[in-house]
């Protein structure tokens, strides 16, 4: 069983930054990729990016890009996911979920909530204007 904890959210201006954490209960090689994804209230969840336990991919939604980055950090074996957040806007104001997948899976498959199998408890991020 894998879980995931997020943290790093907040309340922050618009224009400013910030930074999420997600730390991974098991080993990194029990993982295939880790993405983030978000959820405004009254809306559906929303890929925001993912990225391969390797660190050597990335994914992005267009509405991030250029704005925000993906990270991976191993330590003993095991994985912390980082999205760092610039130029934030009130519309990336959501609760922001973790989520990690132990089955390889295709990358064009990652933008897609229902191949993850393990969620974190989400952190929310507001941005005020």
């Amino acid at each position: 069983q894998v879980q995931l904890v997020e943290s790093g959210g907040g309340l922050v201006q618009a224009g400013g930054s910030l930074r999420l954490s997600c730390a991974a209960s098991t080993r990194t090689d029990a993982i295939w990729a880790l993405g983030w994804f978000r959820q405004a209230p009254g809306k559906e969840l929303e890929f925001v990016s993912a990225i391969l336990r390797s660190g050597t991919s990335t994914y992005y939604a267009d509405s991030v890009k250029d704005r925000f980055t993906i990270t991976i950090s191993i330590d003993n074996a095991k994985s912390t996911l980082y999205l760092q957040m610039n130029t934030l806007n009130p519309g990336d104001t959501a609760v922001y979920y973790c989520a990690a997948t132990s089955v390889w899976r295709p990358s064009t498959l990652l933008q897609s909530a229902g191949q993850y199998e393990h969620w974190g408890q989400g952190t929310q991020v507001t941005v005020s204007s």
